[in-house]
């Protein structure tokens, strides 16, 4: 055996160990899990076929909302931090004055734990006590007072707005990185053929920023597939289930003892997540070979 050529295996061993233990075989036994009737009322698993699936998908079924409200959210997110982000990318890489200050402030709310800014921010908005509301009173605005976290609306409409003071930054500065990878030479020539701002973005910035959209997309539409913390903590899915999404409902349901159920409701969304990753990826990356 040629030990030289055997020693970097040696390196990936124990790596690949622990993530067949960990990920691979716990994720092959979710699925298996998904096909039972496992539950906390009983000690035996039997295996029942596609019975959770069907009940998942039935006519009328609960969860078509929460599948909904899970793409809902997707959509929106992604779109209200990355234009945004995009704009102040190109913002605070234009030689601004003090740019590196307003960067690390935008950035510093993506190192927060989603738990402790779900507090925070459910006691700014609570609908009596919320220093927002409270606020708006003393201004002689109480016309503006909402109902932030409770009334139908008003509830998506926080949860959109939270999550983007926490993303914004971070989308930014992936975007901040592909801008300052962009050749000035560009730029500079469009300058001598008298384009303008919007020609320049449209005609080099965005076709050059294709990697860095794509990260930002990927990124942004697993987390957004797979949202919790945020939407557990600011309404736990209130009022009623108006904000319920794929990841409460999972959780809910193992709360429920209802294991079969929620494996089957994981494994769906797996599923749409590999299969909007994918097609994602592949459009822009398609993108990418037009240019």
């Amino acid at each position: 055996m040629n030990y030289r050529h055997a020693y970097p295996y040696h390196f990936i061993v124990g790596a690949l160990f622990l993530y067949l233990l960990f990920f691979i075989v716990p994720s092959l036994m979710g699925i298996y899990y998904s096909f039972t009737d496992w539950n906390r009322y009983s000690d035996q698993v039997r295996f029942v076929g596609l019975e959770n699936y069907r009940a998942i998908f039935a006519a009328k079924s609960v969860y078509y909302q929460y599948i909904g409200n899970t793409l809902k959210f997707t959509l929106i997110s992604n779109l209200v931090k990355i234009i945004p982000a995009l704009f102040l990318a190109l913002l605070f890489t234009d030689n601004l004055r003090g740019e590196h200050v307003h960067r690390t402030i935008l950035f510093f709310p993506a190192t927060l734990s989603f738990i402790v800014i779900g507090l925070v921010f459910r006691s700014i908005l609570h609908p009596e006590m919320g220093f927002l509301n409270q606020t708006l009173r003393n201004l002689g605005l109480g016309f503006a007072a909402k109902g932030w976290l409770i009334h139908p609306r008003w509830a998506w409409f926080s949860i959109y707005a939270v999550d983007a003071w926490r993303g914004l930054g971070y989308v930014m500065t992936i975007f901040i990185a592909g801008l300052q990878s962009i050749p000035r030479t560009y730029y500079e020539a469009a300058s001598i053929d008298g384009a303008g701002f919007f020609h320049k973005l449209f005609s080099i910035t965005i076709p050059m920023l294709k990697p860095a959209i794509t990260v930002n997309l990927v990124f942004g539409i697993t987390y957004s597939l797979r949202v919790f913390d945020i939407i557990f903590v600011l309404t736990n899915g209130g009022p009623g289930r108006v904000t319920e999404v794929m990841n409460t409902a999972v959780f809910r349901e193992f709360a429920l003892g209802t294991y079969g159920v929620g494996v089957a409701l994981s494994t769906v969304l797996f599923v749409v997540m590999g299969v909007v990753s994918v097609l994602v990826i592949r459009l822009m990356n398609r993108g990418e070979v037009e240019q």
